[in-house]
C-alpha cells in the first residue's frame, strides 16, 4: 500500500507560491498558476475571474484558461454569483469542490484512539472516539481503532478517506517513518500505526502528536502571528515542538522537543533510556500537577472510570481550572505550577531563544492567561532573554485538529496537481 511519513521541513503554515524569475516550462508555469489560485479559494472563500485576476497578479487570458482546466478537472465550481443584480460569465462565483476528496485525522492517546473525517477544505463531518485500556492486546486495539475509522467514514457520508494522518506520542525515526517508544507508552501503540498500514489503502502520515498539536496552534490558535515558536504540550504527558522560520524541526532522530527528559534540579533521580522520571516530566505532567494541587488545597481525584489508569490529565484540567476560578484563594498554587513550567520555558529559550512559547494542551487551555503571565514573569527573572508566554487555544484537541490539517496538506498537494486532479 502506499506510504507517506512525515517529510522533514513541511511547514507549519502554508503560503501561496510565487512564481520564479527564472523561464519555467509551459507545463510547470500552469501547474504553479493553478496552485496558487486554488490557495487563494481556499484563504478567501469564493472569488470570481475578474477578483483571482486581481489577487494572483495573471492576466485574464492565463485566468480564464486555469478555471476551465480546474472546472474540467472537479477542484472548483460555480457556487454562485457576485452581486444581487448582476448577471454573464464575469459574476460567477468560484469555489473549491469540498467533497472531491475526504480525508482523517486520528488522535492515539494513551488510553484511546479519536478519528475525524474532514473534506478537502478541512470542515469535519464526522468524529468518533473509543477507549482502549492499557494493557490492551495490540490486536484488539487495532480492530477498535480501525473500527473507529469505518464509523467516522460511515457518518460522514460513506465515503473514502483519500489520505489519513496520525498523531501519536514517540519518536517517529525520520529514516524509516517507523513509531518507537520512550519507555513509558502502552505496547499496542506500534502495533496500531502498523495495523492502520496493513489494512488502509489510503497513504497513511504519521507524526509525533505534539508536532501535529503545534501545526494547529500555528493554524487556527494562538500562533497564528508567529512564524518562530515552541507549542509546551502540557497534558497527560509533556513535550514540545519546534517550529523555526515556518518550518516544524524534528531533528536528527525525529526527538527534537522531548522536554520530558530535560533533567532537572530537585528531582529525586535522574531521566533515563526508559524513562523519564526525574526530568521535567516529574515536575509538569498531569500526575505532578494533581499531586501539587493537592497541597494547595486543590485536590481533584480522577472520577470512577479513571481510577486505577493513571489518566489524570482530566484531572490535572480540573484542578487548574479550579484554581484560576478561585482567584487570589489560587493565587499560591498558581505560582508554584508557574516556577515549575518556568524551568521548561527558560531551558527552551536559553537554546532556541524563539521569542515565543505557547503552553498547549489541556493544561495550558485550562490556566489561561493566569498561568502564562505568571510563568512569563517567573521566566523573565530566569534569563536575560525576552519570552513571551501564550496560553494556548485549541486546547487537547489540538492534536486531532492538527492531523486534519496535515492530511489535508498531503491530499492537496495530491489533487491541486493538474495531472494528478485528471485521475
Amino acid at each position: 500500500m502506499p506510504d507517506t511519513t512525515a517529510r522533514p521541513g513541511r511547514t507549519a503554515s502554508r503560503t501561496a507560491p510565487r512564481v520564479r524569475s527564472r523561464t519555467a516550462s509551459p507545463r510547470t508555469a500552469r501547474a504553479i498558476n493553478d496552485r496558487l489560485a486554488l490557495q487563494h479559494l481556499e484563504s478567501a472563500g469564493p472569488l470570481t475571474a475578474h477578483q483571482l485576476k486581481e489577487r494572483t497578479g495573471l492576466s485574464r487570458p492565463t485566468v480564464s484558461d486555469l478555471v476551465d482546466r480546474l472546472r474540467a478537472a472537479g477542484l472548483i465550481a460555480v457556487v454562485g454569483e457576485a452581486g444581487a443584480d448582476r448577471r454573464g460569465p464575469n459574476a460567477r462565483l468560484y469555489g473549491i469542490v469540498a467533497d472531491r476528496a475526504h480525508l482523517a485525522g486520528i488522535d492515539v492517546r494513551t488510553h484511546g484512539v479519536t478519528v475525524a473525517v474532514a473534506d478537502l477544505l478541512g470542515a469535519v463531518r464526522a468524529q468518533e472516539s473509543v477507549p482502549v485500556p492499557e494493557d490492551a492486546a495490540p490486536e484488539a486495539a487495532v480492530t477498535a481503532a480501525y473500527g473507529a475509522l469505518d464509523r467516522a467514514l460511515a457518518r460522514a457520508g460513506g465515503v473514502r478517506a483519500h489520505t489519513v494522518a496520525v498523531g501519536a506520542p514517540g519518536l517517529i525515526d525520520p529514516a524509516t517513518g517507523r513509531l518507537t517508544g520512550t519507555g513509558t507508552l502502552p505496547s499496542w501503540h506500534g502495533a496500531l500505526v502498523a495495523g492502520l498500514r496493513d489494512r488502509l489503502e489510503a497513504p497513511l502520515l504519521l507524526e509525533n502528536e505534539v508536532n501535529l498539536a503545534a501545526i494547529a496552534e500555528r493554524r487556527d490558535g494562538a500562533a497564528r502571528d508567529r512564524d518562530t515558536f515552541v507549542l509546551l504540550w502540557l497534558g497527560h504527558g509533556v513535550g514540545a515542538a519546534v517550529v523555526l522560520d515556518d518550518r516544524l524541526r524534528r531533528g536528527a532522530s525525529g526527538g527534537t522537543g522531548e522536554i520530558g527528559f530535560l533533567p532537572v534540579p530537585g528531582t529525586p533521580a535522574l531521566p533515563g533510556a526508559a524513562g523519564c522520571d526525574g526530568g521535567f516530566h516529574s515536575l509538569a505532567a498531569s500526575g505532578a500537577i494533581v499531586r501539587l494541587a493537592g497541597e494547595y488545597g486543590f485536590a481533584a481525584a480522577p472520577d470512577g472510570a479513571e481510577q486505577g489508569t493513571g489518566a489524570d490529565a482530566p484531572a490535572a484540567e480540573r484542578v487548574v481550572r479550579a484554581a484560576v476560578a478561585a482567584g487570589p484563594a489560587g493565587a499560591d498554587f498558581l505560582d508554584a505550577l508557574a516556577r515549575r513550567i518556568a524551568v521548561g520555558v527558560t531551558a527552551v529559550s536559553a537554546v532556541l531563544d524563539p521569542g515565543c512559547v505557547v503552553l498547549g494542551g489541556e493544561i495550558g487551555q485550562a490556566g489561561g492567561a493566569a498561568l502564562a503571565t505568571r510563568v512569563a514573569a517567573r521566566a523573565a527573572g530566569m534569563s536575560p532573554l525576552h519570552t513571551e508566554v501564550r496560553a494556548g487555544t485549541v486546547g487537547g484537541g489540538a492534536v486531532l485538529r492538527g492531523a486534519v490539517l496535515a492530511a489535508k496538506d498531503a491530499a492537496q498537494d495530491d489533487l491541486f496537481t493538474p495531472d494528478a486532479a485528471a485521475h
